[in-house]
């Protein structure tokens, strides 16, 4: 009996060791569990498992070593709506002349997330998108667009600009200029369309775009997926040009939302005086933009974009930054940006650095 008792498989270890190891299994698992941060420890259990907000979805962007951390203005963002929409500094990549610009790259060396890329004219028939006259260049936007997207960045599209028509000025056909407009929105998902232009165009070009923003807008909205609009219009001490405030009133009376108006102002190269008349023009276009969007006091400053156009690196110093900063911070600005010129790394460090609020 007692021989047969003692008699196991062979392999099989005494029943002793194997509550031994069940029980500490199941204390391991406890401590491991109590370990873990309470906000993980309560997304268990849920019938489509762990939550994973948008922001914890998107991985954190990557420092080359060696460099200074820079964290994206207002940390990532999350999903692409008006109320998300960017804010902090605005990269600028012109992908018709550099089609082939890393984005991905360009955002973990600098810390910037949010760019617009341009810019998309008019064709040869008024009414196809293209970059500077070529249309082969969308794969390649759209690939650097979603590896920025990938590392939790993201992009908006620029139509206009100085190599051509607007697609609104070329293209008679509202119907064909809002399947133009909507093939671009489609492909490239931008978090926001611009219209950067030097002249509004003529009643009929203003109303045209006007009308088919609207559309555009509507139906984004009704698929879940709202399309942010801003408008990139020159500015002097005085002011927006009369006609561009003009155009801007026009639009929102035909129904469509103009999110934000960037105002670009070329500085004089090695002038001390450039902050100044920054000053001077944005206060100018504030009053402005108060008519033509019908928005008051820091309503206004939050719907408008500074960015300096340089001749040269040295026209935006250190110290020039962090008062533009402060001008930001006091106003509550949307964003800051710099065209021309590619600034010193410590002032775009500076610049793209997190929104204080």
């Amino acid at each position: 009996m007692d021989s047969a008792r003692h008699t196991r498989e062979v392999g099989n270890p005494p029943r002793f060791l194997v509550m031994l190891g069940a029980v500490a299994l199941v204390t391991t698992t406890g401590v491991a569990l109590w370990l873990l941060p309470a906000q993980m420890r309560a997304d268990w259990g849920t019938a489509e498992g762990p939550t994973r907000s948008p922001v914890a979805a998107q991985p954190p962007l990557a420092v080359d070593p060696g460099r200074p951390t820079a964290q994206p203005p207002g940390g990532l963002p999350p999903q692409r709506t008006h109320t998300s929409r960017p804010s902090g500094y605005m990269g600028f990549v012109d992908a018709a002349r550099s089609p082939r610009f890393d984005l991905a790259a360009n955002a973990r060396r600098t810390g910037i997330v949010w760019y617009t890329v341009g810019h998309l004219t008019a064709g040869i028939d008024g009414c196809t998108p293209t970059w500077d006259g070529t249309v082969e260049r969308d794969d390649q936007v759209a690939d650097s667009i979603d590896r920025l997207r990938a590392q939790g960045g993201d992009a908006g599209l620029a139509f206009g600009g100085p190599y051509g028509p607007e697609l609104s000025a070329a293209c008679p056909s509202r119907t064909r200029l809002t399947a133009a407009y909507q093939r671009m929105i489609d492909a490239f998902e931008p978090v926001a369309i611009d219209f950067e232009l030097d002249d509004p165009g003529d009643p009929a070009t203003i109303e045209r775009r006007a009308v088919v923003i609207a559309i555009l807008q509507h139906e984004a909205q009704d698929a879940g997926r709202p399309l942010g609009v801003t408008f990139t219009l020159p500015v002097t001490e005085d002011g927006l040009l009369p006609a561009h405030a003009e155009m801007l009133r026009a639009t929102g009376e035909a129904g469509a939302e103009v999110d934000t108006v960037n105002l670009l102002m070329r500085f004089a190269p090695g002038s001390r005086d450039n902050l100044r008349r920054l000053s001077i023009a944005a206060k100018a276009a504030h009053a402005q933009l108060e008519e033509a969007l019908g928005v008051t006091g820091r309503a206004g400053w939050q719907r408008m974009g500074l960015t300096p156009v340089l001749v040269g690196p040295d026209d935006l110093s250190v110290s020039e930054a962090e008062r533009l900063l402060a001008f930001r911070s006091r106003t509550g600005l949307a964003w800051l940006s710099v065209r021309g010129a590619r600034p010193a790394d410590e002032v775009l460090r500076l610049l793209s650095a997190p929104t204080v609020t």
